[in-house]
């Protein structure tokens, strides 16, 4: 197998035709590296999206051939995957305001050229989960797209194509989420086109790397979340001094384990099982 790209937490190997992905434990944050891996990591990545592409197989097909037929070395961590013309757009949604959109919607009451009410505050619940593209870029940070920005990127039916499955995607598991305590307030999903021009859902979904996860039972808008995913890590890196290049800092044990509990706990708590 030929190593053909080394992403900042995935690896991904050509094997003929296919291709094996491997998901590591390396973490980032701000789209710096850090030193310190976080064990388990990669498996609850792996493991939570193949649980996730079965539960949405009558939403859109996926890239998945398989999740056991890959090397042993990489068990547990690795998806044997359809070769795709990835898709130069993050498609994002959200149902409630957080992160990078709250900045935006503070500062222009819009996301993405997308108009919100005003008076709402970090936590605030939307009134319907919006579609917020950006840019994928190579280096550096992404950017906010317009809709008249990604149909002038990707024509307006393969436009309105990814719009109503992100927003689709966003919903169905926002609803089998809930119905286990716990809230979606965001996700990136990546899409790519397979040979025969067939849509596809491809790299993770609904993973705590993708998305943010809060508990329902904690949550109260106008203020941050107790939260299920690397929101745990950015608020500790924020409070660095720290100018937010690399080399990242590394990580204390108490915060490596408190981030790997979390997602382990997201893990147990959408799925009903232990990570094997």
């Amino acid at each position: 197998m030929e190593l053909v790209y080394s992403g900042k937490v995935r690896d991904l190997y050509a094997d003929g035709d296919e291709l094996i992905m491997v998901a590591s434990d390396r973490v980032s944050v701000y789209d710096v590296v850090l030193p310190t891996p976080i064990p388990d990591k990669g498996r609850v990545l792996t493991q939570l999206s193949l649980w996730w592409f079965g539960q949405l197989t009558d939403v859109i097909p996926n890239h998945v051939i398989s999740g056991a037929d890959v090397p042993q070395r990489w068990a547990g961590r690795a998806i044997r995957c359809r070769r795709l013309q990835m898709l130069p757009v993050e498609c994002i949604a959200r149902g409630y305001l957080a992160g990078l959109g709250l900045a935006s919607y503070r500062e222009t009451g819009t996301i993405s050229g997308v108009a919100l009410p005003p008076g709402l505050g970090e936590g605030s619940r939307l009134p319907e989960p919006v579609f917020t593209p950006t840019t994928k870029a190579a280096t550096g940070h992404d950017e906010p797209m317009t809709r008249a920005g990604l149909t002038e990127l990707v024509g307006a039916q393969l436009a309105a194509d990814l719009e109503r499955v992100t927003l689709e995607v966003y919903r169905r598991g926002a609803e089998l989420a809930a119905s286990r305590g716990v809230i979606i307030a965001d996700t990136k999903l990546e899409l790519g086109l397979a040979a025969d021009g067939t849509l596809l859902l491809a790299d993770e979904v609904l993973t705590p790397d993708s998305s943010r996860f809060w508990l329902a039972s904690a949550w109260e808008p106008d203020g941050p979340q107790r939260s299920l995913d690397k929101q745990f890590l950015r608020d500790w890196s924020a409070s660095l001094d720290w100018d937010r290049q690399p080399p990242g800092p590394d990580i204390p044990p108490q915060v490596v384990a408190a981030t790997r509990d979390r997602y382990l706990e997201l893990y147990r708590t959408l799925t009903g099982a232990e990570l094997r």
